[in-house]
Parts: structure tokens; C-alpha cells; sequence
């Protein structure tokens, strides 16, 4: 079955709000587990001995339709390892629909308003489901969960049965497929150059974010030829994002990249909203203290490209990164003539509220069309899902390719990439990269970066597993928040105070940082700004969801 190709420019300019949505709705209105029956019509392809250890392979030839997220660091080949492998060793092909990962959000709401998703919607994370709920669109997968039992497996070993309760709707169902991790994902923290911070007699990482400040005044006075010790990339479309919300955790509360309106109170049991309260001020004084003290440049808009070059020019002597960006950094100080500078990523930092983890193991996932569970291959598209995304094999398989083909393994089993393939920090400089030139380690079939903790340490480099170790180790996980289970029209009558709410406290934050507006004499002004735009509502609306779950689930 060739592998396909199907336009989009038939839906250009059609609102997805304005599209009514179709398909239907498979399971019981009073679903809460995998409770129904595929019959032998929709069991095509399917294996009547497939679970846990087994291998996926359709009995005949199959072809799932798929919304494919194109990547513009390894653009979809059609000729990759990973489609010839599924074809000649599971009988899996794809009719796919690929889509620029610019435009992924945008046009998958455009296909699903439509009617016209695919039978997989890759690359999806958690929330984003609720939308299409109400018109029947995507698949209640909790439906079904009986024809996943790797998925199963793995909710019950890791631990993550609380979690997944949170991914419930108002109507009781899930409709989102989670990628899992077996342990939290650390990766962000602060990138500092060791000789400029040796050079001011640092060797130690902070314990805290407020020794961080101290270590970087002390940077600041003994190396007066740099602009700033501190100048900040991922912070032009939300300000200081990486940073902000690196640091918000061990604040008790959530900023930059991870910021939400609301937050769980754990004391009050109930949400409060987040940008007035007395630890999100903390975080943003912290980091406006920074820029008053020039100690973080306040070009708090400027591009990653513009950031970047300062660090590598030595006009600064921190940036924001992770495990990825080390090898990118070290690159371009190689490529710029400045041989090899010692960087390294230092341990996160504590604060007032200890030393912690975000919460949360769930990262991007799957959505499936409602009309799958037509099609006479859907028992088979399940198990396939369920093996490809949730199996010890499956995994493997997305992540490192095929031993003998990609991967070798040592005596004592460990796996070792080909010497002339690269992935981030490993073989840096081979000729060929597993995702571009093989299709494997791809955020469309590997959905956890890795989800068991062997995976996801087994493609890092010693230096890399080893910091991540110290994080995980080291630091406590927050718990997962209780979910609110709002439904149609309270998700309606709160996606346009999310929105304004969400603008307002940024663009607010900004100020604030930047010394734009004074924490000291217009906080309060804020705050009642804040109110005036349905903060108190927000949070009504929020906390009378999570009453009402609360006392159905006793």
C-alpha cells in the first residue's frame, strides 16, 4: 500500500469554530473503563493473542490514516527506516496527511472541526482535547482501554493511576492519549561558562536561587568586560519562559513556560489564582531584582539567535538551557574559533518551598477520530497504538531503530548507536541523524522522549545522565493537582477569561521585570486590573467543577 500524501488547501480559511462538528461517540454515556466489545466487523488485521510481550503484527495488510506533525529539524522522508520496518515487519502503513509544525495546531483544528481527521492525530498534548468534545469528533478512548494493556500495564507499574483520573472529562470519559513517563522530565536549568565563574572563585553550584543571585554579582565584578553575567534566550514570546518557570516551582507556584490562572492550593484545597498571589510576586521581584541590579539583561524580547551570540561572544556568562543545548552551545563556541569552553548545566536551584520536581509524567500524545471505530481495522489500530506507543518493544523501536540496522548491543546488553549515526550529544558530528535520515527518536511515534527510565537515560552521554540523575534523585515531585471537570458551557464561558486573564498577567509580568512598572507602588493597581478582568469568576466557575467532581467520585 503506497504511502500517501493529502492536500490541506481545500480547508484554508475555514474557522474551526465555525465548522459544525462531526462523528460520533462510541461507549456508554456512564463510561469510567474500557467496558466495550469490537466485534469481528472492525477486527480486521487484529491479533487474537496480542498482550503484553507480544509482539503487534497484522494478520494481513493494514492502513491507518495519519495526522503526521512534520518537524522542520528531520522533514518527513518517505523512504525512512521506521515506514519500512512497520510495513515489512508489522503490516502497518500510513495514508498520511503532513503538516508543517508551524501550522500543526491551527490545521489540525481545522481537520477535526471539520470532520475530516485522520484516523491518529499525532503529537497532541493534554488539554487540547476539550474542544472538539462536545461534537463527537475524537474518540473516548477510555472506552477501549480493555484493547490496550501495555498502556494498562504501564499506568499500574508506574504509578500513575492518580494521574490518569485527572485526565477524565465532565462526562466521565478520556479522550486523550498520554505519552508516560516512568519518571519526571528534567531537562531545564541554567547553562553557566566555568572559567568566567571560576575566574570569580565559584566553583559550587547555588544551593538556592537566591545564592544564584549572589554567585552572579560575584561573576558580575570579576569580569567587568561583559555586558551582563546573565542574558536570557526563550524569552520572546513569553517573557523569561524557561526561567521563570524553572524557578516558579520551588516558589509553590507556576510562571514563564508553565504558567496557568489557576493553581492548587494544597493547604486551602482549593484553586487560587495564580498571578496575585504572594509567590508568583516572589518570582517575578526575584527576577525584576535581577534586571535592577544589572544583573540579567533587560532585553527580555530579544531572540534566542540574539542571546545565544551574546553568550558565545562572551558578552554574557549564563543563558538559560538544557541537556540539549550543551552540545548546540559547544558547537558554536567550536565554530565561532573559540576551541572547546567549559560550559556546564547547573543542578536547579531551591527556594522558599524546598528543593523540587513540577508534577506531572504525562507528556504529548494521541488523539483518535471518532470514526476509527468505523473502520474494519480499528480492533488492530488499537492494538497497534497500544504496542507501538506503550510496549518495552515498542519503544525501543521508536527511540533507537532496529539492532543490527541502527544500534548494536554491548555483552552486558547496553545499546550503542553506529558510529556514523548521531542523536544530540552521541557521535556529535556523524554523517547521518537517526530522526532526519532514519525517522526513529521522532516526536510522532515516540510520544515520552524515551518514557521508561532506562530508555530515556540509555541516548544520554555520561555528563548528561549524570546531572539528570543528581535532579531526580535529589529533588521531590510535587503531587498532581486534582482536576476541575468542566463542562460545555463552563469551558465556553471561561475560554475567553483564560485568554484575557492570560495576556494581562504576561504583559504585566514584563512590565514588572523590566522596571516598566514598580512591583512596590503598582502591584495593587494590578491586581485589581486582574479582578476587573474576571479573575474572581475564573476561579468560581474552577473550584465549583471541583466541588461538584469531588462528590460524585464519594
Amino acid at each position: 500500500m503506497p504511502i500517501t500524501r493529502r492536500a490541506l488547501g481545500a480547508l484554508a480559511g475555514i474557522a474551526a469554530c465555525d465548522v459544525a462538528l462531526s462523528g460520533c461517540s462510541d461507549g456508554p454515556s456512564d463510561d469510567t473503563a474500557g467496558d466495550v466489545t469490537i466485534d469481528d466487523a472492525h477486527s480486521v488485521g487484529a491479533m487474537d493473542d496480542y498482550g503484553v510481550g507480544v509482539t503487534f503484527k497484522a494478520t494481513e495488510p493494514v492502513q491507518f490514516s495519519l495526522m503526521y506533525r512534520d518537524h522542520p529539524n528531520y522533514p518527513v522522508q518517505d523512504d525512512w527506516s521506521v515506514f519500512h520496518h512497520l510495513d515489512e515487519d508489522h503490516n502497518v502503513t500510513f495514508q498520511r496527511t503532513d503538516i508543517p509544525m508551524a501550522d500543526f495546531d491551527q490545521k489540525r483544528s481545522l481537520l477535526i472541526g471539520s470532520g475530516e481527521a485522520p484516523d491518529l492525530i499525532s503529537a497532541t498534548y493534554g488539554g487540547s482535547e476539550t474542544q472538539f468534545i462536545s461534537g463527537g469528533a475524537i474518540l473516548a478512548v477510555s472506552s477501549y482501554f480493555d484493547y490496550l494493556p501495555n498502556f494498562q500495564q504501564k499506568i499500574k507499574d508506574w504509578g500513575l493511576e492518580a494521574d490518569l483520573e485527572t485526565k477524565r472529562q465532565a462526562d466521565g470519559r478520556i479522550y486523550h492519549l498520554p505519552g508516560l513517563r516512568e519518571a519526571p522530565d528534567v531537562q531545564y536549568s541554567v547553562v553557566i561558562r566555568e572559567d568566567l565563574w571560576e575566574r570569580a572563585g565559584v566553583t559550587e553550584d547555588p544551593a538556592t536561587w537566591e545564592e544564584f543571585r549572589e554567585q552572579l554579582q560575584k561573576v558580575k565584578d570579576a569580569n567587568p568586560e561583559i555586558d551582563y553575567p546573565m542574558s536570557d534566550r526563550w524569552t520572546d514570546a513569553t517573557t523569561l519562559g524557561s526561567l521563570l518557570s524553572v524557578m516558579a516551582t520551588n516558589y509553590d507556584t507556576i510562571a514563564g513556560w508553565g504558567y496557568a490562572n489557576t493553581f492548587y492550593d494544597e493547604d486551602a484545597g482549593e484553586y487560587v489564582f495564580t498571578g496575585t498571589t504572594e509567590e508568583y510576586k516572589e518570582v517575578v521581584s526575584f527576577a525584576a531584582g535581577l534586571v535592577e541590579a544589572g544583573l540579567l539583561d533587560p532585553e527580555v524580547t530579544q531572540s534566542d539567535d540574539q542571546a545565544v551570540q551574546k553568550f558565545i561572544s562572551g558578552r554574557s556568562a549564563t543563558i538559560s538551557g538544557n541537556t540539549q543545548t550543551l552540545a548546540e552551545y559547544r558547537t558554536k563556541f567550536a565554530d565561532a574559533g573559540f576551541g572547546d569552553v567549559p560550559i556546564r548545566l547547573i543542578s536547579i536551584p531551591g527556594g522558599p518551598a524546598g528543593s523540587k520536581l513540577p508534577s506531572g509524567r504525562f507528556t504529548s500524545g494521541l488523539l483518535i477520530s471518532s470514526k476509527a471505530a468505523e473502520q474494519p481495522y480499528f480492533k488492530a489500530l488499537l492494538q497497534f497504538v497500544d504496542w507501538l506507543y506503550y510496549s518495552d518493544e515498542g519503544l525501543e523501536f521508536a527511540q533507537w531503530g532496529v539492532e543490527g540496522e541502527t544500534f548494536t548491543r554491548d555483552a552486558d546488553g547496553t545499546r550503542v548507536l553506529n558510529e556514523d549515526i548521531a542523536w544530540s550529544s552521541i557521535n556529535a558530528g556523524a554523517p547521518k541523524l537517526l530522526n532526519a535520515d532514519y525517522g526513529y527518536s521522532n516526536g510522532v511515534f515516540l510520544l515520552a522522549n524515551g518514557s521508561s527510565r532506562d530508555l530515556i537515560f540509555s541516548m544520554m552521554t555520561d555528563e548528561i545522565a549524570d546531572w539528570t540523575a543528581r535532579q531526580l534523585d535529589g529533588k521531590e515531585q510535587v503531587p498532581t493537582p486534582p482536576a476541575p471537570l468542566l463542562d460545555e458551557i463552563e469551558l465556553e464561558q471561561t475560554s475567553l477569561l483564560q485568554t484575557q486573564l492570560t495576556d494581562a498577567v504576561q504583559a504585566a509580568t514584563a512590565g514588572f521585570i523590566t522596571g516598566q512598572r514598580s512591583i512596590d507602588g503598582d502591584w495593587d493597581a494590578y491586581v485589581t486590573e486582574v479582578e476587573s478582568l474576571g479573575a474572581s469568576q475564573l476561579l468560581e466557575t474552577v473550584n465549583a467543577a471541583l466541588d461538584r467532581a469531588r462528590n460524585e467520585s464519594d
